[in-house]
């Protein structure tokens, strides 16, 4: 038998971290090695105990939960998951969070829950057992309490001043799909996407409701491209990115439109990255390419499989930089990926299939 997950708990409030921990300790797998009332206490106790996964809450006293995770994954790397108020606030924090290395998070069980206990344990289970496995790295982001913005408002459907070519509807279409570790590893893909490129740009992220409105606006913040959360009707236009709201599955039309889909889950998941590659072939044919980043799972193989028939090109993370080798795993095993590339070069394999392709 294995041994079980050993996991640090840290949380002001003492009625969450009793909460946390009765639901950890309730699985068989799982053992709670030690609380932390605050961000010190708890790198302090990261330190010295080294536990396997931490789950850290951002609002704390003395040091808050994103000084404490700067510290951990630039000191003693470590699985982190992150607890997020149900808020707009909240979502941007957990996104900041996300991309300095957390590896997942889960709604918090206080204030107004939209989730039942259940749900919440269930969903604080699962992310902790995939937690365990994620490839995590020494980080040296810092972290800004307030976050410089870097260029212009998210991109709304008025886009009177795009630059030359931007706008125009795309003879090519990249679809990226990604899981687990996809917000860090969106954020430096889609900055490496120049705004002349000549293509449309679809992003599906498993994520719930209501977190990826904040993604869209903090990736449009880093990057030349326009990037914003996808609403229904929305058209593929070149140097736009358009991001599947959470809780629907984002499909092409042929009028080169999306449409925002209620369906149930495919692979467990809505949006599901194999429902928009899938609804784009029939479309863009072989001017698609398709992009699958780290993940748990297999969702995209398929989606892969329908691209790489239609002859058009795909492109999965390599091993080396995934957070979690799960869903490019899939697609390499089954021997559907052109190009496996570490994270860093995505962004240019992109580019330099398009000009391929012209």
């Amino acid at each position: 038998m294995s041994k079980p997950i050993r996991v640090l708990v840290v949380d002001d409030s003492a009625f969450t971290r009793k909460i946390i921990s009765d639901m950890l300790n309730e699985d068989p797998g799982i053992t709670v090695v030690d609380v932390a009332r605050n961000g010190k206490i708890g790198v302090e106790k990261a330190i010295s105990l080294k536990p396997d996964v931490i789950t850290l809450d951002v609002e704390m006293p003395v040091m808050d939960g994103l000084e404490a995770l700067e510290i951990i994954m630039r000191e003693i790397p470590t699985p982190v998951v992150m607890l997020s108020a149900l808020t707009q606030e909240g979502a941007s924090t957990t996104l900041q969070a996300l991309e300095m290395g957390a590896v997942d998070f889960v709604p918090k069980p206080s204030g107004s829950i939209v989730l039942s206990i259940d749900e919440i344990r269930d969903i604080l289970l699962e992310k902790v057992k995939v937690a365990v496995k994620a490839n995590v790295k020494p980080r040296k982001v810092r972290y800004r309490p307030e976050r410089l913005r870097i260029r212009a408002a998210p991109l709304t459907r008025e886009q009177d001043m795009l630059p030359p070519g931007r706008g125009e509807h795309p003879d090519a279409l990249v679809v990226i799909g990604t899981s687990t570790g996809g917000p860090s590893a969106l954020n430096k893909v889609l900055p490496d996407l120049p705004s002349h490129i000549p293509a449309g740009i679809l992003v599906v992220q498993h994520m719930p409701p209501g977190f990826t409105k904040s993604l869209a606006t903090r990736l449009n913040d880093a990057c030349v491209i326009g990037v914003k959360e996808a609403e229904e009707g929305d058209r593929i236009e070149r140097g736009k990115a358009l991001v599947a709201p959470g809780g629907h599955h984002m499909v092409v039309r042929a009028n080169g439109k999306v449409r925002l889909s209620n369906a149930p889950p495919r692979n467990g998941v809505r949006p599901a990255i194999d429902n928009t590659m899938e609804s784009a072939v029939s479309i863009y044919g072989n001017r698609l390419i398709g992009v699958v980043l780290t993940g748990m799972g297999r969702d995209g193989m398929e989606g892969m499989a329908a691209i790489k028939a239609s002859g058009g090109k795909t492109i999965a993370e390599h091993e080396s930089t995934c957070v979690i080798y799960g869903m490019p795993k899939a697609v390499i095993e089954q021997g559907l990926a052109d190009e496996i590339v570490p994270l860093h070069e995505v962004g240019n394999v992109i580019m330099r299939t398009l000009e391929e392709t012209e």
